[in-house]
């Protein structure tokens, strides 16, 4: 059963009233911060599996508009950097990069070393790492057709889809109730700082808050937004083949922010207010979207040795958001709330991390920067880095 692009558009929107109800009624869901569209999504993911496995019939949800409201999402961030605020959270910006490619390592150092230990080709083991974990269903689809093509690695892409989809999930699931286990550890004055800072919010913190605009600003930053959209995929296209290749939405995100810095320099300033609106309806529909869209049958037909990798690469996430990415930058809230975005980061995608930053600030407090230098790292600096990483991993003799 097919279902057209306006049918999907209403259950996304579903999806997101269903998710933010639950939330409200359900301590658990409140308790350990879990985002409004992972919890519709799964739902709607387990209803479209129930019905199956039942019936046999194939509920399919029309894809047309994801692409789009991803790249708009990513665009509002581009729209949102300031390059003056960027050059402040450097420091921190970079700390953070380094936690994020040690992660990518661990990753794949850990699916290795467990292939050899289950007896099955090492190249699962760095498939079932960054490359569908950190990369997700793009890099995993990639990799996975090089793989197959030039290795001879069977059943490569239907592996790599399943990790992408495991790591979706576990991305929003995860970092909730790691960031209530942190919040233990942090004392009396750096919980009265988040409360001093809460009239400061950033425009992406409270996705909920009522933001106050005008018509002229919604068409006018909707406008910005297809600027960045058409100019991002005209680049993305210009660099193709190229040893500069670009995903399209790093493209798009590098359009707003020129755009947002060039129209400063002008002395032309957005409509902060109204780029927070579109940026997070985009981004809520979006992630409705690709969580009611998962295929979760594919999960129950992986392979258990890739069962087995993927068990210990959500223990391995959890455990270095704990020891590693929260002690490293400073046992405070922002370590709090940068922790919970790793485990977004690291197991599934930017927006993910982005909808673990929000379920978190939306309970305890603003964090400005983790707001800050998240979107940069996940969108920008992080495919870059794990596809040299990855690439470091090939040159290994045990590929050879």
């Amino acid at each position: 059963m097919n279902i057209g692009v306006y049918g999907t558009l209403v259950a996304a929107s579903l999806v997101l009233l269903l998710g933010e109800k639950l939330i409200e009624r359900v301590g658990f869901l409140r308790t350990y911060s879990i985002p409004a569209p992972v919890v519709g999504g799964l739902i709607v993911a387990v209803a479209v599996l129930i019905v199956r496995a039942a019936s046999h019939v194939e509920v399919r949800f029309d894809s047309a508009l994801q692409v789009p409201l991803m790249l708009a999402f990513f665009s509002t961030i581009g729209l949102n950097a300031d390059m003056a605020s960027l050059k402040s959270g450097g420091p921190v910006l970079i700390k953070f990069l380094a936690l994020v490619s040690g992660l990518l390592i661990s990753q794949n150092v850990v699916g290795i070393l467990l292939a050899f230990a289950l007896g099955v080709d090492p190249l699962y083991g760095l498939l079932v790492g960054s490359i569908t974990l950190a990369g997700g269903h793009g890099t995993g689809a990639a990799w996975s057709q090089v793989f197959t093509e030039h290795h001879g690695l069977q059943s490569a892409t239907e592996i790599a889809i399943g990790c992408a989809t495991f790591g979706l999930v576990m991305g929003g699931v995860l970092g909730g109730p790691i960031a209530r286990l942190l919040m233990r550890k942090i004392g009396d004055d750096e919980r009265q700082r988040i409360k001093d800072q809460e009239e400061q919010t950033l425009v992406f913190e409270e996705p909920k808050a009522e933001q106050p605009t005008t018509p002229a600003a919604f068409i006018t930053t909707l406008a910005l937004i297809s600027v960045c959209l058409t100019a991002g995929e005209i680049v993305a296209d210009g660099l193709a083949g190229t040893p500069i290749e670009l995903p399209t939405f790093v493209c798009v995100l590098f359009v707003g922010v020129v755009l947002n810095n060039g129209l400063a320099l002008m002395g032309v300033r957005l409509e902060q207010h109204a780029v927070a609106l579109l940026g997070n309806v985009s981004l809520a529909l979006f992630l409705a979207m690709a969580l009611m869209r998962l295929d979760l049958w594919e999960l129950a037909e992986l392979a258990p040795p890739v069962a087995a990798i993927l068990a210990a690469q959500t223990a391995l996430m959890a455990v270095y958001a704990v020891f590693v990415t929260f002690p490293t930058m400073g046992r405070n809230y922002d370590a709090v709330v940068l922790s919970a975005a790793h485990c977004g980061l690291g197991l599934g995608a930017t927006p993910t991390a982005i909808a673990n930053m929000q379920a978190v600030t939306n309970r305890f407090g603003p964090s400005h920067i983790a707001f800050l230098i998240v979107p940069m790292i996940g969108a920008f600096f992080m495919d870059i880095i794990n596809a040299i990483v990855i690439k470091l991993f090939l040159a290994l003799p045990i590929f050879h």
